[in-house]
C-alpha cells in the first residue's frame, strides 16, 4: 500500500513537472512570439512613401528615364477599381481563393498544404494568404515554419484594421516580378510594353502565373515552359465561371509574345548624368524630347551611313547658350544597354580633340596682343622630344609661308598653332583651359607642351561643347542648366567680347578656310554659323563643334572601344549631321547675326607681306585697340642654337646615296653684321651670316661649337651640344 502511494506521489509530482515544464514552454512562446511580432500599425501610404524613386523627364514632363531600385512601387500604382477585373480575378483564384472569406489565414488550405508536404517529404505549396503575403513584403523573413506562424498572427491583425480592398490594392501594386519591377503596371509593361487595360486575356492570365516563380517562368529565356500551368489556371477559371467560353477558346489560340520595354524617347545617358550630378527632388531636365528624338535618328543614319568607313558609335549635344540649357544628348551605336558599349556615354568620356582647341589658344593670343591680321610664318618645323626630333606639319602637308592669324585659324593649320602656343606659353594656355571647364585636362604643361593645342590631351564633348557656348556668349564661361527650376549661375569672363567675337567671325568666314577646305565646304552653313572641326590620330576621333545666335551643337564620331575609322575626319563625318541638326534648330524661326563687339574697329590691312614695289593683297579685318597686324613672334628673338639638339639621335639610310643625305644645323637670333662659324669635332666647317649650314652627315659620336663673330662686339661661343648618328 505504501509503495502504490509513493507510485501516485511521484506520478503527481511528475505531472506537476511536465506542466510547469509546459507552461513555461507555452510562456517562453508566447514571449517569445511577442517579442518577434512586427504589427503593421501604419497604413500603406505611409510605408511606401519611405523610400521614393523621382522619376527623370523632359522639359514638357515626358519620361527619359525609369530606375527600379526603390523597395516599393510608388510611382506606377493603380486603384483596385481600375484594375481589369479579369486581371483581379485570376490572382484570386489563382493565390487565394477564399481571400473574402478568411480573417488573414486560410486554415484549410494551410492544413492541406501541410498534408501535402508531408506525403511529398517536401515543400509542394506554401498556401500563403494575399494578406499574409503582404505581410511577407513588408516584414521579410527567411522562409521557417517560425516565421509562417508569425507572418499568419501578423495577417490576423492586419485585417483587424486594414480592409480587404485596401490590402488587395497594395498586394497587386506591389508583388515583385523579374528585373526589379513591382506590381501588375511594371510587370505588365516589363513583359509586354504595354499597360494592363491593354492586355489579353493570355497575357493577363500569365501576369498571374509569373508572380508564383518570376524566374521559373522567364518569358524573354522561354516563353514555351509557362503554357502548362497557364492553360490548366484558365481551363480552372473557365469551369468556375470565371473565364467565358469565347474569352477560353481564343486565349487557346494565342501565343505569349513578350516585348522588351521602350521610352518615347532614348535619353538614357543625359537621365544618368543628371541623377549623379544633382539631389534635386524634382528632375524636370531641360531636355526638348521632340529634338532629342530628331538628333538621335540623325546620328543614327549618319553611323550607319559610315558604317563601310568603320564608324560604329557617335554622340551629339545641343545646347540653348542664350540660357545654358541642355537641349538634346543623343548616343549612337550604344543602343543595347546590356552590352559593354551601352554603359558608356561618348558625351563624357575624354578622347583626342584633335584641332578643335584652336580656336581657345587664338583668342589667347588676342588676348596678349595679336590681331586677327598678325602675320605667322607656317614654315616647317622642328622641336625636340627627348632625344629626337619632332616634324609638325599640316594635315595636308602644304605650307603657305606667312598667312594671317584669320587664315590660319580656318584652315586649322598647325604650324601657326605651335608657334601661337610660344607666344601664349603652354601653362598659361593650359590654366585659361581649366577656367573653361576643362577638367579633364589634368596633367601638367610639361607633360602637353606645344603638342596642346593640337589635341595631345584629352577632353569630353560636354566640356568642348561649354567651352564653345563661352565664345558664344562674348567670352563669358557659364555652368550649363541641367533641371527647368535651376538658376542659372553667374559666369566667369575668360575672354573679352571683342576677343570672342573675332574669333567667332573667323569660324564663321568662308573665305578664312578656303586654303585648306575649299570655297564650297560643308561648313559654310545657309546662316551664319560658327564651325570648327578636329580629327585625331589615325583617324580614332571626329569632332565638329558649331554654335550661331542662340545654339551651340558638338558632335563626336568614333569607336568606343578606340580602333580606328577609315579616313574619317571631322569635315567629312560629324560635319553634314552638324548642319542637319542647324537646319532643325533654325527651322521656323528668325535666325540673328552672330555678335560682333561694338567696339571693334574696322580697317584695311595686308595679308601677305609687302612685295618690292610696297604692293599687297588687302582685305577689311577687325581690331579691338592696335591696327598693327604685327608679324609672329612680334619680340626678338633669343640666340640660341635650334638644331642639333643635346643628345639628339639620327639614323643614317644606306639605301639613300651619301650625297644627298644632309642635316640643317640651324641657330635662332642670329642679327645683321653677325657671322656664324660652325665648329664640328674641333674642325672649323664654314663661316658665314647664315643661321644654318647644311652638313654632310657622318656615323659617329659628333660635338658641336657656334661662335658668333660681330663687327662692334666679342666671339661669343653658345653652349655645345653633342648628338649621334647611327
Amino acid at each position: 500500500m505504501a509503495s502504490v502511494q509513493k507510485d501516485r506521489s511521484l506520478s503527481a509530482k511528475r505531472l506537476k513537472y511536465c506542466a510547469a515544464a509546459l507552461a513555461l514552454a507555452v510562456a517562453g512562446f508566447t514571449l517569445a512570439t511577442l517579442v518577434c511580432l512586427k504589427p503593421i500599425t501604419r497604413d500603406f501610404d505611409s510605408i511606401t512613401a519611405e523610400s521614393r524613386n523621382v522619376p527623370v523627364s523632359d522639359r514638357n514632363g515626358n519620361p527619359l528615364a525609369i530606375t527600379y531600385q526603390a523597395p516599393w512601387n510608388n510611382r506606377d500604382a493603380r486603384p483596385l477599381y481600375a484594375m481589369p477585373e479579369l486581371l483581379v480575378a485570376s490572382f484570386l483564384y489563382s493565390e487565394d481563393r477564399k481571400f473574402y472569406d478568411h480573417h488573414g489565414v486560410d486554415w484549410n488550405a494551410r492544413g492541406a498544404a501541410l498534408w501535402q508536404n508531408v506525403q511529398r517529404r517536401k515543400t509542394v505549396r506554401g498556401a500563403s494568404t494575399i494578406t499574409e503575403q503582404v505581410v511577407r513584403l513588408i516584414n521579410p523573413r527567411p522562409r521557417t515554419l517560425w516565421s509562417k506562424w508569425l507572418e499568419g498572427i501578423e495577417a490576423t491583425l492586419l485585417e483587424h484594421h486594414t480592409g480587404k480592398p485596401d490590402i488587395l490594392e497594395f498586394y497587386l501594386n506591389q508583388l515583385p516580378y523579374a528585373a526589379n519591377r513591382r506590381g501588375i503596371v511594371q510587370a505588365s509593361r516589363y513583359y509586354f510594353n504595354r499597360d494592363p487595360e491593354t492586355l489579353s486575356a493570355r497575357e493577363i492570365l500569365a501576369l498571374a502565373i509569373l508572380a508564383r516563380a518570376p524566374s521559373a517562368y522567364d518569358l524573354y529565356k522561354n516563353p514555351a515552359r509557362i503554357d502548362a500551368p497557364l492553360n490548366r489556371l484558365a481551363l480552372q477559371m473557365k469551369d468556375s465561371g470565371l473565364l467565358p467560353d469565347s474569352a477560353y477558346a481564343d486565349l487557346q489560340n494565342e501565343t505569349l509574345e513578350p516585348v522588351k520595354p521602350s521610352l518615347p524617347v532614348d535619353a538614357r545617358h543625359f537621365a544618368r548624368f543628371v541623377q549623379a550630378s544633382t539631389q534635386s527632388p524634382n528632375l524636370r531636365t531641360t531636355l526638348d524630347s521632340a529634338l532629342q528624338t530628331q538628333v538621335q535618328d540623325i546620328l543614327d543614319s549618319r553611323v550607319k551611313k559610315l558604317s563601310a568607313k568603320k564608324v560604329s558609335n557617335a554622340a551629339a549635344i545641343v545646347i540653348d547658350h542664350t540660357t545654358g540649357e541642355i537641349l538634346a544628348w543623343s548616343v549612337a551605336g550604344a543602343r543595347d544597354a546590356n552590352t559593354k558599349a551601352g554603359d558608356i556615354d561618348p558625351v563624357t568620356t575624354p578622347r583626342q580633340p584633335g584641332s578643335t582647341l584652336k580656336p581657345f589658344l587664338y583668342a589667347a593670343a588676342l588676348e596678349k596682343g595679336w590681331t586677327a591680321a598678325t602675320l605667322i610664318n607656317d614654315a616647317p618645323i622642328a622641336e625636340a622630344v627627348g632625344s629626337g626630333l619632332h616634324r609638325f606639319r599640316n594635315y595636308s602637308g602644304t605650307h603657305y609661308g606667312p598667312i594671317t592669324l584669320r587664315e590660319a585659324l580656318g584652315n586649322s593649320l598647325n604650324i601657326p598653332a605651335v608657334l601661337a602656343t610660344h607666344h601664349v606659353g603652354v601653362d598659361p594656355f593650359l590654366q585659361t583651359l581649366h577656367r573653361l571647364g576643362f577638367a579633364s585636362l589634368d596633367r601638367g604643361a610639361a607633360v602637353y607642351d606645344e603638342g596642346l593645342a593640337l589635341g595631345n590631351g584629352e577632353v569630353t564633348l560636354l566640356e568642348l561643347a561649354r567651352a564653345y557656348s563661352a565664345l558664344a556668349n562674348r567670352g563669358t564661361m557659364r555652368p550649363l542648366k541641367l533641371l527647368m527650376d535651376d538658376h542659372a549661375p553667374q559666369g566667369e569672363q575668360v575672354y573679352t567680347p571683342e576677343s570672342a567675337s573675332i574669333i567667332s567671325n573667323i569660324l564663321s568666314d568662308p573665305r578664312a578656310r578656303a586654303l585648306e577646305f575649299g570655297n564650297d565646304s560643308i561648313l559654310n552653313l545657309p546662316v551664319r554659323t560658327a564651325v570648327k572641326t578636329g580629327t585625331s590620330t589615325d583617324y580614332r576621333d571626329a569632332w565638329t563643334l558649331g554654335y550661331n545666335d542662340r545654339y551651340t551643337v558638338g558632335i563626336w564620331m568614333g569607336n568606343l572601344d578606340r580602333t580606328p575609322m577609315k579616313d574619317v575626319t571631322g569635315s567629312t563625318g560629324p560635319a553634314l549631321a552638324l548642319r542637319s541638326i542647324f537646319h532643325i534648330l533654325n527651322k521656323d524661326r528668325d535666325t540673328d547675326t552672330l555678335y560682333l563687339s561694338p567696339a571693334l574697329i574696322e580697317a584695311d590691312v595686308c595679308t601677305r607681306p609687302a612685295l618690292p614695289d610696297g604692293t599687297c593683297p588687302m582685305r577689311t579685318e577687325y581690331f579691338a585697340q592696335v591696327l598693327e597686324p604685327a608679324s609672329a613672334p612680334s619680340k626678338k628673338p633669343a640666340l640660341e642654337l635650334v638644331r642639333p639638339t643635346k643628345g639628339l639621335m639620327m639614323a643614317y639610310d644606306p639605301r639613300i646615296p651619301a650625297s644627298h643625305q644632309k642635316f640643317r644645323f640651324e641657330l635662332s637670333g642670329l642679327q645683321d653684321g653677325e657671322e656664324a662659324e660652325w665648329v664640328l669635332n674641333g674642325a672649323s666647317l664654314a663661316r658665314s651670316a647664315s643661321p644654318r649650314y647644311l652638313w654632310p652627315l657622318e656615323k659617329g659620336q659628333h660635338h658641336l661649337l657656334v661662335t658668333i663673330h660681330g663687327h662692334d662686339r666679342p666671339a661669343r661661343t653658345l653652349e655645345p651640344v653633342d648628338f649621334t648618328v647611327r
